[in-house]
């Protein structure tokens, strides 16, 4: 009987050591201070399977808005790897970027009509007193971020953006009056109601015949409303109808996602979009 128990234990001491944890990380957690901002920004960075500093490859860059590890960066890094996979192939080995948040209401938006904020605040219950600093965040990622990646990790010249919501309405926004920054937009249920929809107004050079700058488009709603939905409509039909040969974009309704679950769905129908335009080139 101990000649067994001593065995027994033997087992469990030897299974004990072989079940022993360690870490398991998908990239890493970056940073970088911008003078701009006057504040450090922390960066989420998915590297993809065999990713080397030492290598002459480099990769494809996606830039995510509400990249925080507690919003949006761990599930889009899976969902980027996934459509690595070789039977998948719906990407090339992708770098992932997620700027996280320090004030999202503050950064994701511009100035707007004074009279917009009592509504918001009555609507939503929302404080958006901070509101009003895009033109200084998409500074900060033309001066500073996208320099500091193409410094320090193996990147090519093609660029993506994905923005929801308020993201959506910034990355609308980079698209109308910094569209060079990027040659890939994702832009899912954007909040354009922001200041009476007057972005929607806007003179965008990538809506005239003079625009060169190849473009791949995408823009996505669910059943989100009203407002929301005829919004998101409204732009596409405006990119649509684009006087640039350069642009191509494509439009999905997605009537069984809300504002909540629409994103990890709406942009695996955009990584097909894009990569259905490069089987059609």
């Amino acid at each position: 009987m101990k000649t067994l128990l001593s065995q027994i234990a033997i087992l469990f001491i030897s299974f004990t050591s072989f079940s022993q944890q360690v870490p398991f990380s998908i990239g890493v957690i970056d940073s970088i201070h911008s003078n701009i901002l006057n504040e450090t920004r922390v960066i989420n960075v998915y590297l993809p399977q065999n990713y080397s500093s030492d290598s002459s490859k480099t990769y494809n860059v996606i830039y995510l808005l509400d990249g925080s590890a507690d919003e949006d960066f761990i599930h889009v890094a899976g969902l980027v790897q996934f459509c690595n996979f070789e039977w998948i192939n719906l990407l090339p080995p992708t770098i992932v970027v997620g700027i996280a948040n320090v004030d999202r209401k503050r950064d994701f938006t511009f100035p707007a009509k004074d009279s917009i904020l009592p509504e918001i605040i009555r609507a939503y219950n929302v404080d958006f007193s901070s509101a009003g600093g895009s033109d200084k965040f998409m500074s900060f990622i033309e001066s500073e971020l996208q320099p500091f990646i193409e410094k320090n990790y193996k990147t090519n010249s093609n660029k993506m953006l994905i923005g929801q919501s308020l993201g959506g309405l910034l990355a609308t926004e980079i698209l109308y009056k910094k569209p060079h920054l990027f040659n890939q937009y994702m832009i899912i249920s954007p909040s354009l109601w922001w200041d009476y929809e007057s972005l929607l107004n806007y003179d965008a050079i990538v809506l005239q015949s003079s625009f060169t700058q190849k473009l791949e488009l995408f823009v996505a709603v669910g059943n989100e409303g009203k407002v929301m939905e005829g919004d998101a409509k409204k732009l596409y039909k405006q990119l649509k109808n684009s006087k640039s040969s350069s642009v191509s974009v494509d439009f999905k309704f997605l009537g069984n996602k809300n504002h909540a679950t629409i994103m990890h769905q709406a942009i695996l129908n955009g990584f097909e979009a894009f990569n259905q335009l490069k089987t059609i080139e």
